[in-house]
């Protein structure tokens, strides 16, 4: 079995909403100290002068938290609406070879399992099958697509995705234009 990340976000939601506790347990913590400066507004001591200055930066740092948070939460839904697509174009990319070169179930699933980077083993464990029979289904997979190893296998389905890409490679400048 393959191990998910510690750092896959589990829970979006749960994220955001501890997101906007913490920026509401700031607003609130501001809002006790403006009281306080405004208890003792009659009297502005040294005291009281650096509590309202601890206010207003307290108050600053509510409102650019607040915009990070929703910028970062914007950019990520973002993101993960362009993974979405990318992943379901890598799909399609992977079910189109698999058409083509005619396998067999057995061998999508090992195949699909071998791409996500899963063990010989882990595989014939998750298909309660042999090692030998999971290299021999390997073995096919690589003859009917023309690959000798996993790496390469990989690699035909990434190619056809980066194909259309705009790649732009950075050239060096000479020593007269700098």
């Amino acid at each position: 079995m393959t191990k998910r990340p510690m750092y896959e976000d589990r829970n979006p939601a749960l994220r955001r909403h501890l997101f906007f506790a913490a920026a509401v347990l700031q607003i609130g913590c501001g809002l006790v100290f403006a009281n306080d400066v405004f208890a003792e507004r009659a009297s502005m001591s040294r005291d009281a002068w650096i509590e309202l200055v601890g206010v207003i930066a307290l108050a600053i740092g509510a409102v650019v938290t607040l915009a990070q948070i929703s910028n970062l939460l914007r950019r990520n839904s973002k993101m993960e609406r362009e993974l979405s697509a990318a992943s379901g174009a890598f799909q399609d990319v992977v079910e189109q070879h698999f058409r083509d070169w005619k396998l067999t179930d057995a061998e999508r699933d090992v195949a699909l399992l071998s791409i996500k980077g899963v063990s010989i083993s882990e595989i014939a464990v998750m298909r309660q099958t042999r090692d030998g029979t999971i290299r021999a289904q390997s073995a096919a997979i690589y003859r009917k697509s023309g690959v000798s190893s996993r790496a390469e296998l990989i690699s035909v389905m990434i190619e056809e995705l980066i194909a259309g890409l705009n790649l732009t490679v950075p050239t060096a400048r000479s020593n007269v234009d700098k």
